[in-house]
């Protein structure tokens, strides 16, 4: 395997032919086999993935559909390979004939690596994602050919265009945006065994909220912000997974009510469980919660993000304004969805208290798993803009944008305090003590139940989770994961194992 250089050499002494346009990067001396490329799709590693924070299962948690969604664009005879960094080996000893890279913005550095060496090489190389979008100048440098914006649209021209040895420095995705009959993701090129949920699914594209801190909505400026596949379409691709177990990753699966409602009115019948996401609003407007929990919604990750008014109405999340939280919580626990919470510590408004209110809130209120945040400027977005301004950013090292670290002057905290503060957010909620305290708050023994073994289990197993990973079994833990997703009523577990089996393993 080919050394990569270190990460913070990438902006100075580059060689000169890393930053011209070239060609020559092609191979085509395969038009003698018919035009069949060889394409390699690379998800780097995200820097906190190796670092000492690193959990390998929360990285071992999801395919990249992404990727998989571009290779669906490619020719049947194309030759594609698709590597996650996070759970498998990254060889760099090949030469493909095209490589594309997904970049975030804490893998930014690795995949201005790996773009640097392999256009040394010879071959093209293509980045896109939401870092690219947010900084193309600064990606344009290390690759032959960017993307703006979500690929759908833009990809399958730049394959035409790669063909035809015309291939444009830059790829933008404009108005005309849509995710209908997009041919099915190239499943087959994901590695099923490598992941705890493989059975992921994205049906839409976007999010209808503009909140200021989001990197996605900057990542879909300049067109449809949000938008759907066809109803039919999400339902075949749901048909084609094996198993029982699903997680839509969508940013807001409840955005669209019209298609919301004919997905799960679909999907009734089908004998799934699923996990998705949405907003605080969207939980309490009408009945479409109900729906999604008749059609096998078990566990619904919410943005509650701050308690604080002013926080909201400065972070443009208006959606979340004058709402009932504990509504939320409430409604979502009397139909037995599990709730991943999601909270942001270090806007504004925040002060030394935040960190303990929040945690008691979410207790107190049963949330049975909790995702803390220290607010992160993301470049591209409106926060980033309005601190730059204010000359609050102190630091451009990507590897620090990782909602981990402090990145910018907070108002009433310092940084220490803040990053303090978020770390014993974490000890405390995940405190057995709080973890059995949240699981009271439920009315039924079996949801009480229910709480406590998903709480501990993503959090107080790390090393089973680890001897799992390591041993690639994580096909192994789909049937206990099923068995606490199950929908809990007074009779018990309707969708199939019961809770005791749960206990049992």
């Amino acid at each position: 395997m080919t050394a990569l250089p270190h990460p913070h050499h990438f902006f100075i002494d580059r060689p000169s032919y890393l930053l011209r346009p070239r060609l020559s990067h092609i191979r085509f001396a395969n038009q003698t086999k018919g035009w069949i490329m060889k394409v390699k799709f690379i998800l780097p590693a995200l820097t906190e993935a190796k670092s000492p924070f690193w959990r390998p299962i929360k990285y071992s948690l999801f395919p990249p559909l992404g990727l998989a969604t571009l290779a669906a664009y490619l020719a049947p005879d194309d030759e594609a390979e698709l590597v996650d960094d996070h759970v498998e080996p990254l060889r760099t000893d090949d030469r493909p004939d095209l490589v594309v890279i997904q970049v975030y913005i804490t893998n930014a550095y690795r995949a201005y690596a790996l773009a640097d060496l392999y256009r040394a090489k010879g071959c093209f190389v293509a980045l896109g994602g939401l870092h690219v979008t947010a900084l193309p100048d600064e990606a344009a440098a290390h690759a032959d050919a960017i993307f703006i914006g979500p690929g759908e649209q833009t990809f399958p021209q730049f394959l035409r265009d790669l063909r035809a040895r015309q291939p444009q420095r830059r790829y933008a995705s404009t108005v005309g945006r849509s995710i209908e009959g997009i041919p099915p993701v190239r499943r087959d090129l994901i590695k099923r065994s490598r992941y705890l949920v493989p059975n992921s699914i994205v049906v839409t594209r976007g999010c209808p909220q503009h909140c200021d801190f989001c990197y996605k909505d900057a990542f879909f400026a300049g067109g449809r912000s949000f938008y759907t596949q066809r109803i039919d379409e999400a339902l075949a691709e749901i048909d084609r997974l094996p198993g029982r177990h699903l997680y839509f990753l969508d940013d807001h699966l409840l955005g669209d009510r019209r298609f919301a409602t004919g997905l799960f009115e679909g999907m009734r019948g089908m004998g799934r469980l699923f996990q998705g996401a949405a907003t605080v609003d969207s939980v309490l407007r009408g009945d479409l919660i109900e729906r999604a929990a008749e059609a096998g919604l078990r566990s619904l990750f919410v943005g509650f993000e701050t308690f604080s008014p002013e926080n909201l109405r400065a972070s443009n999340k208006k959606q979340n304004l004058a709402r009932n939280y504990e509504a939320v919580a409430r409604r979502l626990s009397d139909l037995g969805i599990m709730i991943n919470g999601s909270f942001v510590f270090g806007m504004d408004e925040d002060g030394p208290d935040v960190f303990d209110r929040t945690v008691d809130w979410a207790v107190r209120n049963g949330i049975t798993t909790a995702t803390f945040h220290i607010q992160t400027p993301y470049p591209g977005t409106r926060l980033h803009q309005m601190l730059a301004a204010a000359g609050r950013i102190t630091s451009s090292d990507w590897d620090r944008y990782d909602t981990r670290h402090v990145v910018y002057r907070p108002a009433r905290l310092t940084p220490e305090a803040l990053e303090t503060g978020y770390h014993r957010a974490y000890r405390d909620f995940y405190a057995w003590r709080s973890i059995a305290r949240g699981a009271l708050v439920h009315d039924s023994l079996k949801h009480r139940a229910k709480h406590f073994f998903y709480a501990a289990g993503w959090k107080k197993f790390e090393p089973l989770w680890d001897l799992v990973i390591k041993t690639q079994r994580l096909a192994h833990m789909t049937p206990l994961l099923e068995a606490i997703l199950s929908r809990v009523t007074a009779r018990g577990s309707e969708d199939g194992a019961p809770l005791e089996a749960v206990a049992a393993a």
